[in-house]
This record gives C-alpha cells, structure tokens and sequence, in this order.
C-alpha cells in the first residue's frame, strides 16, 4: 500500500491496523474522526504530513504479511467478530473497572478531585454503550447478517422496518463520537492514563485497565465506522 497525503485517516487504518499506532501518537483520531484526508487531519493537529506518511509507510512496509485483514472479511463474519470480541470485553470490563475507580475516587479524590469527574463520565459510558451495543445486537447486526445471507442466496435485499441500513448505522456513528469525546476527556483529565506518584497500587490498576479499555473502543469504532458500516451501506446500495 502506497500512503499519500490524501488519503483517508480511517482507510488508511482500515488497510493496516498498525498505522493506528502512528496516528494516535500524533494525537490523530482515526476512528470517530477517521473520514477526514491525512493533509487536513496533519493540518488541525500541527503536524508535518509527509513525515507522517513517512512513519506510516514504514510501520506499512515492516512485516505486512502479520497484519489481520479484517478489509476482507465477509460482514457477517466481521459482525460477529465484533460482538464476540469487544462487545463480551466491554460488558465484562465495565464490571471489572466502575468497582475499582469508585474506589480510588473514594479514597484519593480529595487530593486528586480528577477522579471523580473521571469515574461519573465512565459511569456515563458504562450506561450509553450497555444500551448501543444491544442496538447493534438486536437491530442492526441482525440485519447486515440477513443482507449477506440474502445476496449468497442471489436474492434481493428486504427492506427492513427502519427503512435503510443506513438509518441505524447514522443513530451508531453519533454514540460513537460522543464515547469518542466522552474518552477524550478521560484520557486528558488522567494525563493519557499515567498515574500520579502517590498512587497506590489500585489506583495504578485502574489506570491501566482504563487505558486497555480505551484502546478497546477505539479499534471496535475502527472496525464498525471505517469497515463494517460502509461496506453495509454499499451492499444495500448494490441491491
């Protein structure tokens, strides 16, 4: 793959997942806001584009036969990843994590009052995306399954009551970018998830499993905003 400075922060990840590594070192979000051109994503960030695209086309270039492709994937394979996979994390991580940081929000929010904004904006998380995500597993995923299903069987696409696959993928980008900004601020108030030096050892826990539960999201936005969503619309389209 051959990167230049017009193309698609979320195609770019989208063919590569690794090169999300080097755009969230830039502090270029490549999931919520991943339909934007590298040149201008460079340009709102203070960043020289094309020593970008040289660091991108270099994490392109090293071992590119390890990289998961999930661009190919059949949809509802893809779907189903999702579900299995991020949505079982996020469900289980939430009751891992809300316990720990009310804890430490406790008990060091008095010197560190960060704390509690940080655990009343992941209590607002825990709640919008335990509601989005059986959305996806009752409305919308269900839908994608019967669209791929009803193209192998050379059959025409149903309409479904929500009259267009694009209707419910719209209502799921929009909470993606408010978790977007939502983690945006966590990850700001928590100094990018780096415990201050009187933190104890729960406290440093939390963090962590805060950053891993970031890093989550983002890659499960990635692969509904920049894969799985267009390639739904597209297949609608082509009915």
């Amino acid at each position: 793959m051959k990167i230049e400075t017009d193309h698609i922060v979320g195609e770019v990840v989208a063919q590569d997942y690794r090169t999300a590594a080097v755009f969230h070192a830039h502090g270029i979000d490549f999931c919520c806001k991943g339909g934007r051109s590298i040149a201008d994503a460079c340009e709102r960030k203070d960043v020289e584009p094309h020593a970008l695209v040289e660091a991108l086309q270099k994490v392109v270039e090293q071992n590119e036969s390890k990289a998961t492709d999930y661009n190919s994937w059949p949809l509802d394979l893809l779907a189903d990843y999702i579900e299995k996979k991020h949505h079982r994390y996020v469900e289980n991580r939430i009751l891992e994590i809300k316990p720990f940081l009310h804890k430490v929000a406790t008990v060091h929010g008095g010197r560190h009052p960060e704390l509690l904004e940080v655990a009343e904006l992941f209590d607002q998380t825990s709640d919008e995306l335990t509601v989005h995500m059986k959305k996806e597993e009752f409305v919308l995923f269900p839908f994608i399954r019967k669209m791929v299903s009803q193209k192998a069987a050379n059959q025409p696409i149903s309409t479904p009551p929500f009259g267009t696959v694009q209707n419910p993928i719209e209502m799921m980008k929009h909470d993606h970018n408010a978790e977007g900004e939502r983690f945006q601020k966590i990850t700001e108030l928590t100094g990018n998830f780096v415990p201050p030096a009187d933190a104890c050892r729960t406290y440093t826990v939390t963090y962590a499993m805060l950053k891993e539960f970031a890093e989550d999201l983002y890659m499960h936005i990635h692969l509904e905003n920049n894969i799985l969503f267009p390639k739904a619309i597209e297949m609608e389209r082509q009915n």
